[in-house]
């Protein structure tokens, strides 16, 4: 049996895995958090109970798993009811040139990974994402291997058929970011023009507790305005940017005059073009990034 001195040592070592798997399960970095702390107190009741434990990942990666196909299942009824585009909730990584994170991290991808089932989900990014072998998640999810198989073959042809494309130099990706942002802080419209792909879409989730997108925005000349009321707004508000990676991808943090959070952004950036546009203003999903600005900021009233 594992002694609890080193199955505790064991779980901090494995902790950034099982984090990463119930983030791109949930969307969530809360729920992550939480999913994965539940696993820890599970591994020390089995423990305390005398279960003999002979793989730490294999346990723990199971009940993570498992939590997050329960928790998205009742996700999922509750996103129906979302008001606007639901974005996941933004990691991020302060330093703009970091690029360590996989694709498989961006808004992009997860929100792709929105139209698989619980389950569906599970095999998928164990397989693909982390590289389990069948057996393993067969364990996992509790199916046949050969069901497994089969799950992952549906679902990588489901996620292939939206997959986002990134620009594959991330140099190139930080450099047309960088001028992007500068563009949109300095009110640089022309500038943007030559930026933007021509069928550049816009996502805004601000869940109805700020200026919300309905519907997504496509198209340069709509986006173009859409990025004229920002930089309007950054320059009456006295907006700060503040670069970061949001999900392995460019962004920036928007804080007011006093440095708290309002918004998070984000692009993608193909054939050396800004393609997607992702913006993240409701602050339950912005409280793990520190302070945020208050609810009567003109920008955090509700429009809808």
């Amino acid at each position: 049996m594992t002694d609890s001195s080193s199955g505790v040592e064991e779980y901090q070592r494995l902790r950034p895995l099982l984090f990463s798997i119930a983030y791109r399960m949930t969307g969530s970095v809360a729920d992550a958090e939480d999913i994965v702390s539940e696993a820890f107190l599970r591994l020390h009741r089995a423990q305390a109970d005398g279960i003999v434990i002979e793989s730490m990942r294999s346990y723990l990666s199971t009940v993570v798993s498992r939590l997050s196909i329960s928790h998205l299942r009742l996700a999922r009824v509750r996103r129906e009811h979302y008001f606007g585009t639901w974005l996941p909730e933004p990691v991020v990584d302060e330093e703009s040139s970091a690029s360590d994170l996989s694709d498989s991290l961006s808004l992009a991808f997860l929100v792709v990974l929105e139209n698989l089932t619980p389950v569906e989900r599970a095999v998928f990014l164990l397989h693909e994402v982390f590289d389990f072998d069948y057996p393993s998640i067969a364990e996992v999810v509790g199916k046949s291997e050969v069901n497994c198989r089969q799950i992952a073959a549906r679902a990588r042809r489901r996620v292939d058929a939206r997959r986002p494309r990134f620009e594959a130099q991330p140099a190139k990706r930080a450099t047309l970011a960088e001028r992007f942002f500068a563009a949109v802080k300095t009110g640089d419209l022309e500038g943007l023009v030559d930026m933007l792909a021509a069928d550049v879409v816009t996502y805004g989730d601000g869940g109805g507790r700020g200026p919300s997108l309905p519907k997504p925005v496509y198209g340069r000349d709509k986006v173009l305005r859409l990025l004229a009321v920002l930089s309007s707004a950054i320059q009456r508000f006295d907006l700060r940017l503040e670069r970061a990676t949001v999900n392995a991808q460019p962004g920036v943090l928007i804080r007011d005059a006093s440095g708290d959070l309002l918004d998070v952004l984000s692009v993608d950036v193909v054939d050396g073009k800004v393609q997607t546009i992702h913006s993240i203003l409701n602050p339950d999903k912005l409280g793990h990034l520190g302070p945020l600005a208050g609810p009567d900021h003109p920008l955090r009233r509700s429009t809808h």
